[in-house]
């Protein structure tokens, strides 16, 4: 598995160097809850890792983010686990959040990203192979100390299937250049009633798999990560294994 560095390419890079893993995303209903049932299986607390504020942020036809405080644990190999929820402290956005937050009955591992550069060139290469994965848009939030870190990256999915999201961060630091807990990833799994169709839109992309071969059955990410008290498998909801 590629994480931080290595090529998991499918043919030659459309732009830039490898498209590597960036983050694993975990999103709840009730963060707190979840934070805390992950403190209790893996002996080790998420971190705050800042905060996506509310209304008028983001370009035009991308709210859905406002009102979701992010907490991050390192995966190793300079990737991360991003644990999502609402804030209710803060305004809802003015439609549904990212991540199918608002349909979530339970924590979900719902989707992951891929670092590249050249994120437009990576866009339109595969449009041209089939593939839409969205128009490339600038963002960007605070850190707990202050700190901006600001990023291009496509639209995120919401589970419903294996496809990742493209992210571009240009020279702003990585989050996990800031010294956090980590979870070795053992292993990230893929289930999907296409499995065909979801590697093609994977090879659309220019990027492999990270892990086992995506297999037939219900749609659904897992990963596996090494805790304190062993290992904890993050798919629908946490278990240790």
């Amino acid at each position: 598995m590629t994480r931080g560095s290595g090529s998991e390419e499918t043919g030659p890079p459309e732009a830039g160097s490898p498209a590597v893993l960036d983050h694993l995303v975990h999103a709840a209903p009730d963060l707190d809850r979840t934070l805390a049932e992950i403190a209790g299986l893996t002996g080790v607390r998420p971190v705050p890792g800042g905060s996506h504020p509310g209304r008028g942020t983001f370009p035009h036809g991308l709210q859905g983010m406002g009102g979701a405080p992010i907490h991050l644990l390192g995966l190793g190999g300079g990737a991360y686990f991003e644990i999502i929820g609402p804030d209710p402290e803060q305004p809802a956005p003015d439609g549904p959040r990212w991540f199918g937050i608002d349909a979530l009955t339970g924590p979900r591992l719902v989707t992951w990203a891929v670092r590249v550069t050249g994120i437009a060139a990576r866009v339109a290469a595969a449009r041209a192979r089939g593939h839409d994965p969205g128009t490339a848009v600038a963002m960007s939030r605070r850190t707990p100390d202050g700190g901006r870190l600001a990023w291009q990256l496509t639209p995120p999915g919401t589970g419903a299937g294996p496809a990742p999201f493209l992210l571009d961060r240009g020279d702003t630091p990585h989050p996990s250049d800031s010294a956090l807990p980590v979870l070795p990833l053992v292993s990230l799994t893929a289930s999907h009633p296409g499995p065909g169709a979801a590697r093609a839109e994977l090879a659309a992309l220019g990027v492999r798999w990270p892990g086992e071969p995506v297999t037939a059955g219900p749609t659904g990410l897992t990963a596996v990560q090494a805790g304190r008290h062993g290992r904890v498998a993050f798919g629908r909801g946490a278990v240790a294994v």
